[in-house]
């Protein structure tokens, strides 16, 4: 048996016929699918906001320690802010120093970045403060003794522009030497985008 004989016999004429529906299908199919590709609004994969930066505010210390006969009273400081984001995973790494007052600290944490839409980024950074209190009982807007922490916050990138606009709270745990405590700072200020 070979495999002509497996095939029926067609007439020249029935074999144009299917090739002719084949043909019209084929091309059927072709415009559903190109128009489907036309019509298909894919939606925007937002990407985190772009960059990484360094900039410049303030920092506002929302609690005091427990001890009250020592000077665990919240504080404000500037703040010097950076971050570097990695530009293929949704982390980056961030530092924030908080100057000009009696203690200061530096805070480094890593951060998962939520992108919201193609200018802003929310996110939580878990991190360290390390205070620079020495003897001195003062504290920082964050506290006066290195701490773990958590760090959420937001990036907007200003369109048109390289300006970042950054805000955030710092929650230090057990940041107070004597009263113990958890101690929380709000910050926020204008950076420069390094593109």
């Amino acid at each position: 048996m070979t495999y002509l004989t497996l095939i029926p016999r067609l007439s020249p004429k029935a074999i144009a016929r299917h090739f002719k529906s084949l043909s019209i299908a084929a091309v059927a199919g072709l415009l559903v699918a190109g128009s489907a590709e036309l019509v298909e609004s894919k939606a925007a994969n937002a990407q985190a906001a772009y960059g990484s930066y360094i900039g410049v505010g303030g920092s506002f210390g929302l609690t005091d320690g427990a001890d009250t006969s020592v000077n665990e009273d919240s504080d404000i400081s500037a703040v010097i802010s950076g971050r570097y984001r990695f530009m293929r995973l949704p982390i980056s790494v961030r530092a924030q120093a908080l100057v000009f007052t009696d203690t200061n600290a530096f805070v480094p944490t890593v951060s998962y970045d939520i992108p919201l839409n193609w200018q802003t980024d929310l996110y939580l950074g878990a991190g360290l403060a390390i205070q620079d209190a020495g003897d001195n009982d003062d504290a920082s807007p964050i506290g006066n003794q290195t701490a773990i922490v958590l760090q959420p916050g937001v990036d907007y990138m200003v369109p048109n522009s390289d300006l970042v606009v950054f805000g955030n709270a710092i929650i230090a745990f057990d940041a107070y030497r004597d009263g113990g405590g958890a101690a929380a700072a709000l910050q926020g200020g204008v950076g420069l985008n390094l593109r």
